[in-house]
């Protein structure tokens, strides 16, 4: 844990820090600091000072010969001199922060996937920061209402807000720069995808395993490891690559006694074929009931994605056996096109190569604007024409689960008046403009390693490891195999509607031929079917909901419905709905029982 604040107008500029015991925190008169917990580095060397969360691979070899001579204290000047350019010679998973009192300035920076960062919030000529949102020492706490309508629409807070009004997240490879007259955000890094036309496949099938392996070896010191396996195909990849290693491996997957939902028998082939031993656990909804409090207020702000459960139980069984770090299959979908909206957006963009006389002057006319139209079969017609006429990424949000219920319906009147319901669309336009890449595959990626990744998958795993006591290992977001991906040709990503084809074709002798061809599935829940059937479940589900409604969050006449009539009708769809209410009541009675929410 690291928190603070700096007064720029207090800050006494003559302090040195090596003559204190960092490590053991500040509070002097405009400047205190906090830390607490292992794994942050403390370096100081004369006015200047620097933290180091997470543990940075240096690549560049000038930088690396310098902090191996002389330590990371001799690399400060550079920091405090050139952040952007220092930023880019690191690599892996970490968060910096920085002091020079001379020059009276501090920066702190997110790595490229925001695995850790920073929070912050500016109020007159103080600048409070910590790693946690709920952290934060800001002067003023108050909920915001637009975050709050932020979380429902995405299940998750993405950065750069928060919980908390005027409370700030850094956006994933972003820093800040601030002293006393201004505040500078800015991205040290930006990804670019080079989109060439073709390439030679075996040698990049070749320098593709070797990178895994690389990735995963670089984690590895001799000793047992754990290691998650849904029984896709990147778990699989990943705990076959640690089987090769010499390193005795422990996979562990969390099954489900509910159709279309387990994939425990895909887990069980993969662990075989690889040769390692495999610990399966069936959760149940108990297991919910008696866990949903603790994995809920475990977060710096609300969290809603539902496989946050089965991963924490998965990663709970890990400790228990006594390991402390487990290698995850996160990032593959995402790097190598392997998520199936992919393909749906392509068959989308195939209606823009349709000549505009033939849409304009036919198709549309005539299936859009006349009884043909409501016919069974035009109707699906009319539905594709519609949404191929959404320019991305506002036709993602068209399935949208608040614009499919009716925002009005679920939200009080007093709550609208004081968000911007078109907020989050702008967000993700930006997101979505600031991809560098020319390719639909490759726009659709840079936009999911920021939603999907960056503020959604990895804390989910990232959490419920660290509430379990695990440290979560991702290889296959490694920053070497994640610049070999950038210059993959687009087809090798998405071939027609092949999703993943060059991931596919470059493991299919190495994966079980089943992992190659299953659906994809993951460690979703079963969560709606299993409220109709436990009482338990049912009260802790409704009372967390129910929190919301005395909060002017949701009405109550919307939540008696979803309740008593879409659930039932339709559970694995409406279970959705209630589970991240459930969720963000959970955490408002735990972390903010008495914080009121902006208006």
């Amino acid at each position: 844990m690291i928190r603070g604040f700096i007064d720029f107008d207090n800050l006494d500029r003559t302090l040195v820090f090596d003559r204190l015991s960092l490590d053991q925190g500040i509070s002097l008169p405009g400047l205190k600091l906090e830390l607490g917990g292992a794994g942050i580095g403390v370096f100081a060397r004369n006015h200047q000072a620097l933290l180091v969360l997470g543990q940075p691979r240096i690549r560049d070899a000038g930088l690396a010969g310098l902090i191996e001579r002389d330590g990371w204290a001799a690399s400060i000047p550079q920091l405090c001199d050139a952040p952007d350019e220092f930023l880019g010679k690191l690599a892996g998973r970490f968060a910096l922060l920085w002091l020079d009192t001379a020059k009276g300035k501090i920066g702190f920076a997110s790595d490229r996937f925001n695995t850790y960062g920073f929070c912050y919030a500016s109020e007159g000529r103080r600048l409070s920061f910590a790693d946690r949102a709920n952290e934060v020492p800001a002067l003023e706490r108050e909920l915001d209402s637009q975050s709050i309508f932020d979380y429902l629409y995405f299940h998750t807070i993405p950065a750069p807000g928060t919980i908390f009004k005027g409370v700030f997240r850094l956006e994933p490879g972003a820093r800040l720069v601030a002293d006393r007259e201004r505040t500078q955000l800015a991205a040290w890094w930006q990804p670019r995808f080079d989109e060439p036309s073709d390439a030679d496949f075996k040698t990049s099938a070749d320098s593709f395993k070797n990178l895994i392996k690389t990735a995963i070896e670089r984690e590895l010191d001799g000793t047992p490891v754990g290691a998650f396996l849904s029984g896709g195909t990147d778990s699989s990849t990943v705990v076959g690559m640690l089987s090769r290693s010499g390193n005795p491996v422990t996979a562990y997957s969390i099954g489900f006694e509910a159709e279309g939902y387990d994939e425990m028998e895909f887990a069980r082939i993969a662990a075989k074929h690889f040769g390692v031993k495999h610990q399966p656990y069936y959760i149940t909804s108990d297991d919910l009931v008696a866990n949903i409090p603790a994995v809920a207020a475990s977060y710096d702000q609300p969290f809603g994605n539902s496989s946050v459960l089965p991963a924490y139980l998965c990663a709970k069984l890990a400790h228990d056996d006594g390991f402390e770090k487990m290698f995850a299959g996160d990032g593959g979908d995402e790097l190598f096109g392997g998520n199936t909206r992919y393909a749906k957006q392509r068959v989308f963009g195939y209606y823009e190569k349709v000549p505009g006389l033939i849409k304009g002057g036919l198709l549309e006319p005539v299936i859009m604007q006349t009884p043909l139209g409501k016919l069974p079969l035009m109707r699906k017609a009319a539905s594709y024409i519609e949404q191929a006429n959404t320019p991305l990424p506002d036709r993602t949000a068209q399935y949208n689960l608040l614009y499919r219920l009716g925002i009005e319906n679920i939200f009080p009147a007093t709550l609208l008046a004081g968000v911007d319901t078109e907020a989050p669309i702008r967000l993700q336009r930006r997101v979505w403009q600031g991809v560098n890449a020319h390719a639909l595959v490759n726009k659709m990626l840079g936009f999911d390693w920021r939603f999907t990744l960056a503020d959604n998958d990895l804390p989910k795993v990232i959490g419920s490891a660290r509430l379990a006591g695990i440290n979560a290992i991702f290889p296959l977001i490694d920053d070497d195999l994640l610049d070999f991906s950038l210059k993959l040709p687009p087809e090798y990503k998405l071939k027609g509607l092949q999703l993943r084809w060059f991931f596919k074709e470059a493991l299919k002798d190495f994966l079980p031929p089943e992992i190659i061809t299953k659906k994809k599935q993951g460690f979703g829940l079963p969560f709606g079917h299993w409220v109709l059937k436990n009482p338990a479940l049912e009260k802790l589900a409704r009372a967390s909901v129910d929190i919301l409604v005395e909060r002017n969050i949701l009405r109550r006449e919307f939540v008696s419905e979803l309740f008593s009539t879409h659930l039932p009708a339709f559970p694995g769809y409406y279970g959705e709905m209630v589970w991240i209410s459930m969720m963000l009541g959970q955490w408002l009675s735990q972390h903010a029982p008495s914080v009121k929410a902006s208006s």
